[in-house]
């Protein structure tokens, strides 16, 4: 796979450069690249190139995409069927997370309890493998009110046996089961294909790498541990998670992430606010320059951990994010019409509480880990927007909205002082920032020109959703 390199600024200028020992060569230029890779990097399977790459932390390394929990956005987090996702979208690394059971075996479930990815109830700890195993995993991000499927929580030895002809695991959560963990990679002959991390004290990994040389290990690092940098002397580790709500953290000052990049890895997650200041992916959709971009020409980031694997991956190979669904129309839903309250939009309460955008208007309006959205929808609310349409024709209505609640909500759309068409029902995403675009089945002839299209929130309907953007698509 082609990938792109964005350190600084990006000219149209042709860069071609190897890849260090793995004798990778890659050329590149602004809006696409071209490539041809050299035979050290194409040999073997996806999981060996993938490990070779971990380990080359020179100054012309391939940024790593690493899926978050997997790719959640078409399975349960941390199924078989996201880790499968997750590796054929193009993540090197899926990130997991590994609790023991009540008889001591190691399964995939990110908190301490199964309440929320499961139709069960009860600490991992309490539960036995057998106990665990009859429970079904919930879609996506799981929560109180999210759809059961038919996929079952995987042990750690499952997913290591998937994992070994096709990527890296990055082992969350299981520092204190290290030696139980390493055990079941040796086990499955995936040594090479594990990722050990903790932010636990420099001897106790120091221990840990002397004891099991061969396995991979990253150490976490923020300005709470910083000192650890230096008590690793010349062990370093192969690379350093490096988190900092505020971009004047210390740890993410230049000096440090330069001497953590002059030795090792330098993983940034991307996932939500405070994990690396603002610079997320919902804010990488909107313009990579805010996100991604950022990480790696200011904070030297050559592994991102992301929940948008396919995004990711589309900005590394082409140096931009495809707008995805295509829409001919895209109206943001903060930039509703002017007007004011009960001309361009009524609000049930005034205020707007998130003071995010728009702040003398009374439509509440919030940062979700980058989106820009319109928030704390009440039934009985309404919104117009104004739009122009530069072709006649007929178009088809989408929304992008996140919830974790079912029902979400229902809304109706209306042109242009029209009545109202059918109610459309805002589907459970598993998440207040779990963005997913929904079709809405509304179309509408359109001719060339200046509109108006109001969308209402039911007054008798149960209404607590996010409205990212509506998309209207000609055809």
């Amino acid at each position: 796979m082609t990938r792109k390199r964005t350190f600084g600024l990006i000219t149209a200028a042709l860069l071609t450069f190897s890849a260090g020992a793995l004798g990778d060569t890659y050329a590149q230029a602004d809006g696409g690249p071209s490539a041809a890779k050299g035979p050290a990097a194409l040999s073997g399977t996806p999981a060996e190139r993938a490990y070779r790459d971990f380990k080359d932390h020179g100054p012309r390394a391939k940024i790593l995409t690493a899926a978050h929990r997997a790719q959640w956005r078409k399975a349960p987090e941390n199924s078989v069927p996201a880790f499968l996702a997750a590796f054929k979208d193009g993540a090197e690394i899926v990130e997991t997370d590994v609790r023991s059971t009540k008889d001591g075996q190691l399964v995939l479930m990110h908190d301490e309890t199964v309440d929320r990815t499961t139709n069960g109830t009860g600490k991992v700890s309490d539960l036995t493998l057998a106990q665990i195993k009859e429970l079904r995993l919930k879609q996506g991000l799981g929560g109180a009110q999210a759809a059961v499927t038919d996929e079952r929580v995987p042990t750690l030895a499952e997913i290591m046996k998937l994992a070994k002809n096709r990527g890296l695991v990055n082992l969350d959560k299981g520092w204190p089961l290290r030696e139980q963990m390493y055990q079941v990679l040796a086990d499955t002959g995936t040594v090479r294909n594990g990722l050990f991390k903790s932010d636990a004290p420099v001897d106790q990994v120091r221990d840990f790498r002397r004891k099991h040389p061969e396995a991979l290990y990253m150490h976490l690092v923020q300005d709470g541990n910083i000192g650890s940098i230096d008590e690793f002397g010349d062990e370093q580790p192969l690379g350093y998670e490096v988190v900092f709500d505020s971009a004047q953290d210390a740890v993410a000052r230049k000096p440090v992430i330069d001497r953590l990049r002059s030795t090792g890895r330098v993983w940034v997650n991307s996932m939500w606010n405070g994990l690396a200041d603002h610079y997320t992916d919902e804010a990488s959709l909107i313009d990579p320059t805010r996100g991604w971009g950022a990480l790696v020409d200011t904070f030297g980031a050559t592994v991102i951990q992301t929940d948008n694997v396919g995004n990711l991956e589309s900005w590394l190979r082409t140096g931009h994010v495809p707008q995805q669904p295509r829409a001919d129309i895209r109206i943001q839903a903060e930039d509703f019409a002017r007007g004011g309250e009960g001309v361009a939009y009524h609000d049930a309460d005034k205020g707007n509480r998130e003071s995010v955008a728009r702040i003398n208007e009374d439509v509440d309006i919030c940062d979700l880990n980058g989106a820009v959205a319109v928030c704390w929808i009440r039934g009985g609310e309404w919104i117009d927007y104004a739009f122009t349409v530069s072709k006649s024709g007929t178009y088809k209505v989408g929304a992008r909205v996140s919830s974790p609640y079912a029902p979400a909500g229902t809304y109706r759309l209306s042109f242009d002082g029209g009545e109202p068409d059918r109610a459309v029902q805002v589907l459970n995403t598993t998440g207040h920032s779990a963005f997913f675009d929904q079709p809405s089945g509304v179309s509408q002839y359109l001719e060339a020109g200046s509109h108006r299209l109001r969308i209402h929130l039911d007054e008798s309907a149960y209404q607590n959703f996010n409205l990212d953007y509506l998309d209207l698509v000609r055809g």
